[in-house]
Parts: structure tokens; sequence; C-alpha cells
């Protein structure tokens, strides 16, 4: 069965989706990023992604619906790439369809990502589209695992970054 996933501008309809997806239980589990309350969270949106225009964001759609996001901001001086889909939707390559896609229009190099250590899909899904391990970082009490695609080089500078 073959399904039809697309990028799409970000609708104002969109938000409740991902407001749900970031409170949604496994997903909290496996991320371990504490979900924001809706106003915390409509405020990011807006302000933080939506209107900062170095972001680039994208609404994932599969056969016209809406189940996801990808986005792509700076931070420190480095390119970061984020993603939420609807539990529905994962294990069945979406996630890969829809970031292949996104890193068509996201030219930045290098590209980050640090999803949480124990999050096993986010990290193969990473690494299926190319980003390969650069050490570890620390998100309070969590380890997360640095992944880039393109080149780099670890910043010693940097004491969140272990080798």
């Amino acid at each position: 069965m073959s399904v039809d996933v697309r990028l799409r501008d970000v609708h104002e309809a969109d938000l409740e989706l991902f407001f749900e997806q970031e409170h949604d239980p496994e997903t909290v589990r496996r991320s371990k990023f504490t979900p924001r309350a809706r106003e915390t969270f409509m405020t990011h949106w807006a302000t933080k992604v939506l209107g900062d225009p170095t972001v680039l964001v994208r609404t994932v759609t599969v056969d016209g619906e809406a189940v996801g996001s990808v986005v792509a901001w700076w931070e420190d001086g480095r390119r970061f790439i984020g993603y939420g889909f609807d539990r529905r939707y994962w294990g069945q390559g979406i996630g890969t369809r829809a970031l292949t896609l996104f890193l068509d229009m996201e030219k930045a190099r290098p590209l980050f990502a640090d999803p949480f250590a124990g999050n096993t899909g986010s990290v193969r899904l990473l690494e299926k589209c190319g980003f390969r391990r650069t050490g570890t970082v620390r998100h309070g009490e969590y380890e997360h695992i640095m992944l880039v695609l393109g080149e780099d080089r670890p910043r010693p500078s940097d004491p969140r970054h272990t080798p």
C-alpha cells in the first residue's frame, strides 16, 4: 500500500495537532521533552517558530491529512532539526520520507539533531537520512545523541559535548 507523503506550509489549525502530539504520553516518554502548557506552546509557535524568518518549518501530510511537522532552527550558531509525527504513523517509513523531502529543502550544512539516547527510533530515522553520531550531550538529567549531517568537527569548548 502506497501513501502520499508531502510537506506544506503550516496552517494555524495544524498547531492544535502539534500541541496534542507534544502531549502524547508515549512521545513524552521517548523524547524526554516536557510538554508545554497550551498558552506557552501557542506563544512559542507564533513567535519563535512561525514568527522567525530564519526558521524553516513544514507540516507533514499523508494522503492529504496533517500528521506532523519538521522544523530547522538556529541555536548557538548551529542549525538544528526536529520533528514530530502522530504515533499512528510511527514505524511505517513516513518519517523517513518526510525527512528526506525536508532535507531537499533545507540546504544548511552541517545540520544537527540531538534526540534522547533512549529514542532508538528517532536515532535510526536520522541515521537512515545520512546523519552520523558525533558524541553525546546532556539536557538536564538525560543523555542525548548528537548527530550531524554534513561536515562538522567536535567543539572542545562546548562543555555539553563529549566525544
